[in-house]
């Protein structure tokens, strides 16, 4: 049976299940290998750089080939690219488990860690342009909820897993993946989605300026801590980066078939949800590594116990989020992202008043309301803003709010651990001198210790004052993380509008507007453009 917007409420959840479990890998693969990182190491005999490339390959291309993913799935068919890259992702999964020891294997790991990446951006666009499609405008809000709260969610859950798997072997936290693989592609053949698509020429040009622009700057961003910030190649990069971002967005405006619809971003409330997202984004992966090293260095857990502690954000998380999807169905996304961002910024501010006790009990309260913040803004500024495409653009929109929100994690990764690093070194130099150390003494080994800070955790026998000095770094760093979550408030408050979106009856596309002011979103089916394609049979109904 078809399945569309219109189709038997058991069919779409159907489709809604099929979608989470195929981007379920994607999220869970965003922390799962930061965990294993030692024993993968140790057992590759991985350089430090290495290493460090194992983890940010994957997240350097899932950032510079999402806006590609979108736009495929929006000309191909959404369903053939979930598919495509669902087995991509799995495929790449089973060679990086299946690394080999000896010489090739550093470049082994970090080339099937950026494919990896790469199938994680085809997949997720195109998975959530399938649910914006499956479910009318009204219902939106809480499937939405659904999918974002249980697959963003498993990026808590991935340092659990992954310290559980790395018991028995690293190797099984690429693993993992092919089961869930399987029964996403199991449920995607029963669910059959059909989708709206368009086939059109792809933008190469553009491809290459974005893979380009978003690949230097972020990786200008994620070696800031290998090469340090005094090392003129980060700017380089980065300038170098947004220098042709810059020159993709006036070549975008020319192209007849773009990559992205540049003039979506005149749409006020798309671009200031994109804006709140990329500020919150700033917020939301970095807080899983710096609350598991934390956890792991300062209270002196295991992998697995450090799981537990992001557990507890994981789980205000995911209540907050239903509630918020069903705020935004009812009165639109303004309330629920304000009220998000403002407790979530409440919630890093107690938390980071907490931190420096060393004790996990009287902090779990604090987790949970920063979870909670982030879950009531996250759907509803995620859903409202990919709402505000045409219904045959579902699948760019989402490439472009996905890229936002990748570039500004790995730019908070950069940034917050640079903080992190320093106010450690400055912490640690100062008690070393306490203890009688000389104080050019105490300089190189506070140096030393804090650059490579990553050695200690998990491990039994750290002495106290390292313990607390880290734990003065983590305060620093969210308190950081409240004031940014403060600043993503005020910019919801001021840009967005009350309402709840209208359909734009005239366009034929979903909630392009705001109730009571002029339509805001993108229609290529305006000019005489050939009409749409069906992603399978020909739908029964559409709303």
């Amino acid at each position: 049976m078809a399945v569309t917007a219109g189709a038997g409420g058991r069919s779409k959840n159907l489709v809604l299940a099929a979608m989470i479990f195929a981007v379920a890998m994607t999220f869970i693969d965003q922390t799962i290998v930061s965990i294993a990182v030692p024993e993968i190491q140790d057992e590759l005999r991985l350089s430090s750089t290495g290493v460090q490339w194992a983890v940010n390959a994957y997240l350097l291309s899932l950032a510079a080939f999402f806006a590609y993913g979108g736009r495929l799935a929006d000309t191909v068919g959404h369903r053939r690219i979930v598919v495509l890259g669902v087995l991509v992702f799995a495929l790449s999964s089973l060679l990086c488990g299946l690394t080999p020891k000896g010489a090739a294997a550093q470049t082994w790991i970090v080339v099937f860690r950026a494919v990896q990446g790469f199938g994680g951006a085809l997949m997720f666009p195109a998975a959530l342009g399938i649910v914006v499609q499956t479910f009318p405008l009204r219902e939106r809000g809480k499937a939405l909820a659904l999918f974002f709260g249980i697959a963003g969610g498993l990026t808590a859950i991935g340092p659990i897993l992954g310290g559980w798997l790395t018991e028995w072997t690293w190797r099984a936290i690429f693993w993992v993946n092919l089961p869930v693989a399987a029964i996403a592609l199991v449920l995607i053949a029963r669910a059959r989605p059909v989708t709206d698509h368009r086939p059109a020429p792809m933008d190469y040009r553009g491809l290459a300026l974005i893979v380009a622009g978003v690949g230097l700057s972020v990786f200008g961003f994620q070696q800031s801590q290998i090469w340090h910030w005094s090392n003129p190649g980060i700017w380089l990069c980065i300038a170098a980066g947004v220098a042709l971002l810059a020159v993709f967005s006036r070549v975008e405006l020319r192209t007849a078939s773009p990559l992205i619809q540049v003039r979506i971003f005149a749409d006020r409330a798309f671009a200031v949800e994109n804006l709140v997202l990329g500020i919150a984004m700033l917020v939301f992966v970095p807080f899983f590594f710096f609350a598991s090293e934390y956890a792991q260095i300062a209270l002196g857990k295991s992998a697995s116990g450090a799981g537990e502690y992001l557990l507890y954000f994981f789980l205000g998380f995911v209540v907050a989020s239903q509630i918020g999807g069903r705020m935004l169905d009812r009165g639109g996304a303004k309330r629920p992202v304000v009220m998000g961002c403002v407790i979530c910024a409440i919630g890093f501010y107690l938390l980071a008043g907490e931190v420096t006790d060393l004790d996990f009990g009287a902090q779990q309260w604090s987790i949970v309301l920063a979870g909670a913040g982030m879950g009531f803004m996250l759907t509803p500024a995620s859903t409202d803003a990919v709402n505000r495409a045409s219904r045959l653009s579902y699948g760019e929109a989402t490439g472009i709010t996905q890229t936002v929100r990748n570039y500004s994690a790995s730019l908070g990764l950069a940034v917050l651990g640079t903080i992190s690093v320093a106010r450690f070194e400055s912490h640690l130099r100062s008690s070393l001198i306490a203890q009688g150390v000389p104080a050019a003494q105490a300089g190189t080994e506070a140096h030393d210790l804090a650059q490579d800070h990553r050695s200690t955790q998990g491990a039994t026998a750290i002495p106290h004052f390292v313990r607390l000095d880290f734990a003065y770094s983590t305060r620093t760093v969210f308190y950081v993380m409240a004031g940014i979550m403060a600043a993503a408030a005020v910019a919801a408050w001021v840009g967005l509008q009350r309402g709840v979106q209208q359909f734009d009856e005239a366009g034929g596309a979903d909630g392009a507007v705001q109730a009571g002011t002029a339509q805001g979103g993108t229609d290529r089916d305006a000019g005489g453009d050939p009409g749409p394609e069906k992603d399978g049979p020909p739908p029964a109904h559409r709303p």
